[in-house]
């Protein structure tokens, strides 16, 4: 069986860079059209953006504040064949500002009807089987016991969910998180279900994402936006670490070279909040892997000591307890590219 089903991670997932210009412009050469795409200022005060193509590429989220979505035309204006394009807002395209974009494809769409307990609902989807990425926009019904097809075939190991039609905060479901357990993205730690209700104690199925009866995932005819992925060998990965707060860090296997990474700690109690992304392009070679925090609106930090890309996986370089505290837990959500040799086994060369 081949290690992986991915030959070319370009076809589902890219970045670019670019520098605004305040004039309406495509971007080109990503391998892949987008179905999402999450855009990022790295020198200036700004906020994160998440668009999709199932709600549609003028409909924005903002990842920093609880905002239900938002429309502007001039944020980005299109999905295209082998990238995207955006308009003139200074958001996303201020004259002089350095951005980042993180893409990701899905691809085959259709609608349907929500399952489980209450009443049904309609629901849209797009979804990649190989790549095993969908989103699905869904309207919640306010029973607990609601179910949300999302067609991967398989368990998803990371799902974020999001309400469009009023303000509530960003809720996180992944295997790197302890059991009955969520995360939220202007959260400290690690939530209850029991308590709070948002997923119904339940881990995704094979088939569905259960949820509970509260309003940041389930309010009676409000809609919600929910992205979901699997781990694919050679291609994606999420999970969870455990510190050591050395310099000399803790080592990271995913089986393959990240090009996307995620941190979050997610200890109990604690008030480490920020939520890190590393990739591939915006720093280059290591050691000069900078960190943005997408939950705040501060630019990228230029500490260039956090961590080492390898070819499988990654390696912490300090002693930053958001990132490698003595014993701490932290979750991760990686993509990136195989090195696999003839005998089909994943390469360790750095």
């Amino acid at each position: 069986m081949a290690y992986t089903t991915v030959n070319k991670s370009t076809t589902y997932h890219n970045a670019n860079t670019y520098t605004g210009n305040g004039s309406a412009r495509s971007f080109t050469g990503l391998g892949h059209q987008p179905d999402m795409v999450f855009l990022r200022a790295r020198d200036a005060t700004a906020n994160t953006f998440m668009v999709d193509s199932v709600r549609g590429a003028t409909k924005n989220i903002n990842w920093v504040n609880g905002n239900g979505e938002g429309t502007n035309s001039d944020y980005v204006t299109s999905f295209d064949s082998d990238g995207y394009s955006i308009g003139n807002a200074n958001s996303v395209n201020y004259n002089g500002d350095e951005w980042v974009g993180w893409t990701w494809k899905a691809g085959t769409t259709g609608s349907g009807n929500t399952g489980g307990s209450g009443t049904y609902k309609t629901y849209s989807y797009s979804v990649n089987t190989v790549a095993k990425i969908s989103v699905v926009k869904y309207t919640g019904n306010g029973t607990a016991g609601h179910t949300i097809p999302h067609h991967l075939g398989q368990a998803p190991t990371w799902t974020i969910v999001k309400a469009l039609g009023n303000s509530e905060a960003w809720q996180i479901i992944c295997a790197g998180l302890d059991a009955n357990k969520f995360i939220q993205n202007n959260n400290d730690a690690q939530l209850s279900q029991g308590s709070y209700n948002m997923f119904n104690s339940t881990r995704p199925s094979s088939t569905v994402v259960t949820l509970g009866d509260q309003n940041h995932t389930n309010q009676n005819n409000i809609e919600y936006i929910m992205y979901n992925f699997c781990n694919v060998s050679g291609f994606s990965k999420s999970g969870r670490y455990s510190g050591n707060g050395n310099a000399n860090g803790t080592f990271v296997y995913t089986g393959f070279k990240p090009k996307f990474l995620m941190i979050k700690r997610a200890d109990t109690g604690n008030s480490y909040d920020d939520w890190h992304v590393f990739d591939y392009l915006r720093q280059g070679y290591n050691p000069d892997n900078r960190k943005s925090e997408i939950n705040d609106t501060g630019s990228e930090s230029t500490d260039n000591t956090l961590l080492d890309f390898y070819s499988n996986g990654f390696k912490w370089r300090t002693t930053n307890s958001n990132n490698n505290g003595n014993g701490s837990h932290h979750i991760y959500l990686a993509f990136g590219q195989s090195i696999v040799g003839s005998n089909n086994i994943p390469a360790t060369a750095r």
